[in-house]
């Protein structure tokens, strides 16, 4: 367990921090809500969110820049926040979206359908905006148009059904967010700073250096004017670099942060020790909430023998589940009983897989992983390791070695792979080499990775990351990172086929989750990749000064404040008694 020391020290620094320039030291401790932020702000001046940096998630589109929707990863639905809802042509090429009356940029403006159109066409007319957000409208939308101030239609290239929640609706991380016409008309959107920022929400910009941002409220906001939601409590809003899992933990225990970034379960309950006020997802194991990108075994189909679904197969039944939530995870997470995160919003598709008998077990099968090796040809040596015409039967496993959570890990299974008979060996590799030349082009037989991350509300974004579509040849790079382990069978061009029908029919059929029980059929027989664990995201969250906090037990929505949905987040938060 970690012991925490020299808190007097750290708590100086943090202090210090606090007090740059521009911040007038005329709110209380108590009315302020201190938010871990996990790197440097390399250019505080600079908010310009369409380009590369960290431009909005230091409170940015926390407090100041609110979304049109927030998806809710507990029921599957979107939220309306700066819009109020959206209707398709039943075809979902066309997407009509009612913006919300009454709502006012900071500096009085008002806030329509001019702001939103202006926003989206210059987006859409720039190819150095580069942030994914910016390139995937350029590449979903043909036009967008004012039907009337409060009313914007957008037409797309290709039928999509997730449109509105892909851009609009916080579904990972962010949302395409909606700058001020009257701002930003007339600059260079590449190299316009908007070094004085304005938004929509109950913050403004205060002051910022490399290792804070501070937000103050604005008690003029315009949703508290017109009814849409009270002020949120919180006066102050900071956003403080802590700089590591030690110095964060110290500053938890003395209650100068009220909600930390990820630490490990013996940082937690070292915190937690010594300040019992601090809380976590759940109260007790797993304490952590899982993160959208699950994680998994690929697996390289073109390299001998993993080519041969029955060896894919093998491993999956050698590896245990719960020996890595234990031991490698130290019990902070739940072993994968599919491919897809773990959410409410995804029960009915994981059911469905379950139901149909593909669903994943937490412990392991040697003997039947024995049975399909040996039915392979191999016989087992005195060495305990499978051999057929005179090689061993043997795996390299790529790493990326930027996380002790990869690596423990990959150990893990390394490890339950050789007392099985397979020699396996972990190959740690920094992280750029992992996602820039082991992953897209194919440069492993097996590796630790979350590929299939995207589904969090309908199942078809994680299962078309691994159609025929996207196979290239060993050598080049996979586009968007799919389907690298080139899966390219006859099983793989079914599944394709009942993946592609799933894509073009509406968020909500029923009929969907019929359709994922089938394709999941030839996934697992075929074995591409095997789920592992979900992933982990242990938050602490202070209750001293501020209770309110999403938890299993007050699931409004998930933990992730460095996402733009903390505004939820925020408006929930209520002082302590």
């Amino acid at each position: 367990m970690l012991k925490i020391k020299a808190v007097m020290a750290v708590s100086g620094i943090a202090l210090a921090a606090l007090a740059g320039p521009g911040l007038a030291q005329d709110v209380a401790r108590a009315d302020t809500v201190i938010f871990d932020l996990d790197r440097t702000i390399k250019d505080p001046g600079n908010f310009n969110w369409f380009t590369p940096g960290t431009k909005r998630m230091h409170g940015a589109h926390q407090t100041m820049w609110e979304p049109l929707f927030i998806l809710n990863y507990g029921s599957g639905e979107l939220d309306p926040w700066l819009a109020t809802g959206f209707e398709d042509n039943g075809e979902s090429t066309e997407f009509t979206i009612s913006l919300r009356e009454g709502v006012e940029w900071s500096d009085g403006e008002a806030f329509n359908a001019d702001d939103v159109v202006f926003t989206v066409e210059m987006a859409m007319g720039n190819e150095n905006l580069s942030e994914r957000e910016a390139a995937t409208i350029r590449a979903q939308v043909a036009s967008v148009e004012k039907v009337d101030d409060l009313t914007v239609r957008f037409t797309l290239n290709d039928p999509n059904p997730r449109f509105i929640v892909e851009n609009f609706g916080v579904r990972i991380f962010g949302s395409f967010l909606i700058m001020p016409e009257h701002i930003w008309a007339g600059e260079d959107p590449a190299t316009f700073a908007f070094a004085e920022p304005i938004g929509t929400g109950p913050y403004t910009f205060t002051s910022a250096a490399t290792n804070r941002a501070i937000w103050d409220r604005n008690d003029d906001w315009w949703g508290a004017r017109t009814g849409f939601m009270d002020l949120p409590e919180p006066q102050r809003v900071i956003f403080l670099e802590t700089g590591g899992e030690e110095s964060r933990a110290q500053l938890m225990v003395t209650d100068q942060l009220d909600a930390a970034q990820n630490v490990s379960v013996g940082t937690f309950e070292a915190i937690r020790a010594q300040n019992p006020n601090v809380i976590a997802w759940y109260a007790d194991y797993p304490y952590a909430a899982a993160d959208p990108c699950a994680r998994q075994l690929e697996i390289n189909t073109t390299v001998a023998p993993w080519d041969d679904p029955d060896m894919r197969k093998a491993v999956a039944h050698i590896i245990d589940r719960s020996q890595i939530v234990n031991v490698a995870a130290e019990g902070a997470t739940l072993a994968s009983r599919t491919m897809f995160a773990d959410y409410g919003s995804m029960e009915p598709f994981i059911d469905a897989v379950i139901e149909a008998g593909y669903g994943l077990p937490e412990s392991a099968d040697v003997a039947a992983a024995e049975a399909l090796i040996e039915g392979a040809g191999y016989t087992k040596g005195s060495d305990g390791i499978y051999e057929k015409d005179g090689e061993d039967l043997s795996v390299r496993i790529h790493v990326n070695s930027a996380s002790t959570e990869y690596t423990r890990t990959i150990d893990m299974i390394v490890e339950q792979l050789n007392r099985a008979g397979i020699a396996a060996t972990p190959v740690p590799v920094e992280n750029g080499v992992f996602w820039g030349e082991v992953l897209p082009f194919g440069a492993y037989e097996m590796t630790y990775s979350w590929l299939s991350c995207g589904s969090v509300n309908e199942p078809w974004t994680s299962m078309s990351r691994y159609t025929v579509a996207d196979v290239v040849p060993v050598g080049e790079r996979s586009p968007g990172f799919n389907n690298t382990a080139r899966w390219d069978s006859e099983a793989a061009a079914s599944y394709s086929q009942i993946v592609e029908r799933m894509g073009q029919m509406p968020l909500g059929d029923p009929a969907v989750a019929g359709l994922v029980a089938e394709a999941y059929a030839h996934l697992d027989a075929e074995m591409p990749f095997i789920p592992l664990v979900q992933a982990a995201k242990l938050l602490p969250m202070n209750t001293t000064y501020w209770t309110g906090w999403p938890t299993a037990e007050n699931e409004y929505n998930h933990p992730f404040f460095w996402w733009n949905h903390t505004h939820q987040i925020i408006h929930n938060l209520e002082k302590a008694e």
